[in-house]
């Protein structure tokens, strides 16, 4: 109801010219509100606001420009981090205040439509259809969160909107509501959209069972599968299609089965000449361009030669292990997503990699057990490249303790977040009150990858050495 006003404005979304209303705000402006709107929830009054906020307000900067703006902040994240490593009493300051040197940000190859993947939720639209496929605007504290259509997004690639489009034809020709709240009912829920460069395109659809027995799933599942390859649908040419029912935010694939409805059980992708196979629930990053120079940047940085064993935690489908393989004696990963590793350990027998060995399970219970029992004379290096939520606290204390590990390269695409904290707990003078023992690491050189155009995210690649 308190939608309503602003319903007449909203639905001249499809609009380009409409929906770019603040096209001409200066760069010096959006400095100004940074930080407010970092977070995409804006505390301005009016959809004007909000709408020109929809994604981020980068892409209304020219390309050089976006990558000078996150030069500055990555800049603010070493400065931060070199006035923490102060108050524990480490001379850590370097020109700028920095840490340690920091190096231009590097251009992702693809600036327009480079996610290969994308999430769209299912909410009320602009003009109160609750069966309405797009990204939210607006937040759940203020009540004012109403779901607009992708098609304005610079970095979502038409096939990803035109399977969104298609679900949403779909989910209105359904008898059934959609899951908005679950304590009020519904079913129909977010949508997850897969592509790859060799024209392969996963979608995944999750499905709240409610109540419903397994006679009326069976029956949705059958009307979603046939609308994706007889009906309206077919213009996706989906790879495959899966389905899962989930009664949480999020489920995995342990706790809720991916369920194939259509086509192949996997996608495929190349990167440096590698393939590999990419599994619903598999962590692969989001810009594949992006990632052929992200790893070929780590393999340099890593400086891990011919006797060296590379350590990859949160390792995902393998992908930077298996592009480093050819250059060290072993590969070690660790993931804890089971369906990622057994992607990573196809990839690797697939590509012709006999040199690596991948372990299922949370890195806090698999790394310490690993680390603690390392008596490998050969040189070993870690690579990190864990979710916004960082790496864990006894993840962190095997690597500090480990005294083989002299090279450590960190991968965030939220530095500022808890990998500021993980940053200090490798940096900090020896602690024994946290069983903090080992020599510590020092920050040594920063390189930021724009793997994210038109937001203000980017990859932070940290290297600490000791």
């Amino acid at each position: 109801r308190q939608l309503r006003p602003s319903c007449a404005f909203l639905s001249s979304l499809p609009s380009r010219d409409r929906s770019l209303l603040t096209e001409k705000k200066t760069a010096a402006k959006w400095k100004e509100k940074q930080k407010a709107r970092e977070g995409c929830s804006l505390p301005g009054s009016s959809w004007e606001e909000r709408l020109a906020n929809v994604a981020t307000p980068l892409w209304r900067l020219p390309y050089q420009e976006q990558l000078q703006v996150k030069y500055e902040s990555q800049k603010k994240v070493l400065q931060t981090l070199a006035s923490h490593l102060e108050e524990l009493g480490i001379d850590a300051q370097k020109p700028d205040g920095l840490c340690c040197p920091l190096q231009p940000v590097v251009p992702s190859p693809v600036v327009n439509g480079y996610r290969n993947k994308s999430t769209f939720s299912v909410n009320r639209g602009p003009d109160g259809n609750p069966k309405t496929v797009g990204l939210y605007v607006g937040t759940g504290k203020a009540r004012n969160i109403v779901c607009v259509k992708a098609n304005h997004m610079e970095n979502i690639p038409p096939k990803h909107k035109q399977v969104a489009q298609c679900y949403e034809e779909f989910i209105r020709r359904s008898p059934l509501d959609p899951c908005i709240l679950f304590h009020e009912g519904g079913h129909w829920r977010e949508l997850v959209v897969r592509t790859t460069s060799r024209g392969h395109t996963m979608a995944i659809i999750t499905f709240h069972p409610q109540e419903l027995g397994q006679e009326a799933l069976a029956t949705q599942k059958a009307l979603l599968k046939e609308f994706f390859t007889c009906g309206p649908g077919t213009v996706c040419a989906l790879t495959s299609l899966y389905f899962q029912e989930s009664t949480m935010t999020r489920c995995s694939h342990e706790q809720s089965p991916f369920q194939l409805l259509h086509g192949e059980p996997h996608i495929f992708e190349e990167v440096l000449g590698l393939k590999f196979r990419i599994s619903p629930d598999a962590f692969f990053q989001v810009n594949t361009g992006g990632a052929e120079v992200l790893y070929q940047a780590v393999g340099e940085l890593s400086q891990a030669g011919g006797d060296a064993v590379l350590l990859d935690i949160c390792c995902g489908t393998g992908t930077i292990g298996l592009s480093l393989a050819h250059q060290v004696s072993k590969i070690i990963g660790i993931e804890v997503v089971e369906k990622a590793i057994e992607d990573a350990r196809w990839n690797a027998a697939f590509n012709g990699i006999s040199n690596c060995e991948f372990h299922s399970g949370k890195a806090e219970a698999v790394l310490p057990q690993l680390l603690s029992s390392w008596e490998d004379a050969r040189p070993l290096v870690a690579v990190v490249n864990p979710s916004r939520a960082g790496l864990h606290y006894r993840v962190v204390r095997a690597i500090r303790n480990c005294k083989s590990i002299r090279r450590l390269l960190y991968i965030s695409c939220k530095p500022k977040g808890e990998a500021m904290r993980n940053f200090l707990e490798l940096c900090c003078p020896p602690d024994p009150r946290k069983k903090l023992s080992g020599e510590p690491f020092a920050p040594t050189l920063a390189i930021p990858f724009d793997m994210f155009p038109h937001t203000v995210h980017c990859e932070l690649v940290l290297l600490f050495t000791r």
